[in-house]
């Protein structure tokens, strides 16, 4: 989503009403399935963790994220180059939606859907409560400074890519 998008979702969001009481953000009033698409949308963060490749341990089934991004993945914006058709360019994409926001363990601890389907609160860094959308690029929560793409490397060598941080 451009960032002129969220600039744009952020005025809305924290527009006054009334008596100069400001009202209260879509994602503290709505279930995530409540919301529109916009809304939903506009809960990325942009951070690009959910589309590095990930590698499970078929002993314990616990997931480890890759330095390796998928090659859709603009690096540089953490942005998806083709977002509309990437299930077609990449038929393993997964699409994010309401409905199984539960199912999304995967995801980081700092993914506003995956936080929000349990009931917490944004990140001070997410780029809706900061209205800036290099926030999350400040905060070293994106995959800006480390990731590299999927066709540089061979699959059988993704090991050796692995992150730290397990999910």
């Amino acid at each position: 989503m451009p960032g002129w998008m969220i600039a744009s979702l952020i005025k809305v969001v924290y527009a006054g009403i009334g008596m100069n009481k400001p009202k209260q953000p879509f994602w503290e009033t709505k279930r995530l399935d409540e919301m529109s698409q916009e809304e939903w949308e506009s809960l990325c963060d942009g951070c690009a963790r959910c589309c590095m490749h990930k590698l499970e341990d078929e002993d314990n089934g616990n997931v480890y994220y890759t330095r390796i991004a998928c090659r859709l993945l603009d690096i540089g914006s953490c942005r998806c180059t083709d977002y509309a058709n990437r299930r077609t360019e990449v038929p393993d994409c997964l699409v994010l939606t309401p409905n199984r926001a539960q199912e999304y363990d995967w995801l980081p601890e700092t993914c506003a859907y995956r936080k929000l389907s349990r009931g917490e609160k944004l990140e001070a860094w997410h780029p809706l409560i900061s209205g800036d959308p290099e926030s999350v690029h400040r905060a070293g929560i994106s995959v800006r400074q480390y990731a590299v793409q999927d066709d540089e490397i061979d699959e059988a060598d993704y090991e050796d890519y692995l992150v730290d941080d397990s999910i």
